[in-house]
């Protein structure tokens, strides 16, 4: 089954979330770009994102967060924390696997883990369900 929505390196942000998994990404109406899109769709939290906005994170090779000497930083590990409680998902497991086996691996793993069975939609990780076809 080919999949409606296909996820993009572009997607992944510097703290291993996947944007195009993200409920404010996947919604039909006032879509969120992702961390790495355009300044104007991103929601004010995400524009105002400690991680995507650390001074750190700008100096790295990758501009993802586990090529930071401080990697895991207390704000990852924060956020890795609550993703884990609440979506069963780990952003420093994210990001041990894009520096382990490379970001387009990464990415077509995301791809077979978030696609929809019943209809080739995303998953949407916070709501746990495609939100095409329920």
């Amino acid at each position: 089954m080919e999949s409606v929505n296909s996820i993009e390196t572009t997607l992944i942000a510097p703290c291993g979330m996947n944007c195009g998994i993200c409920l404010a990404f996947l919604r039909d109406k006032n879509s969120c770009s992702g961390c790495r899109g355009d300044e104007a769709s991103k929601r004010l939290s995400c524009a105002k994102c400690s991680i995507s906005n650390c001074e750190f994170l700008k100096t790295t090779p990758s501009n993802f967060c586990y090529d930071c000497e401080k990697f895991p930083c207390a704000r990852l590990k924060h956020l890795d924390k609550r993703y884990r409680t609440k979506y069963n998902m780990s952003m420093i497991e994210n990001l041990n696997n894009i520096k382990k086996s490379g970001l387009d691996n990464f990415v077509q793993n995301e791809q077979k883990k978030w696609t929809c069975n019943t209809c080739g939609g995303t998953i949407c990780v916070h709501r746990g369900f495609c939100l095409k076809c329920n």
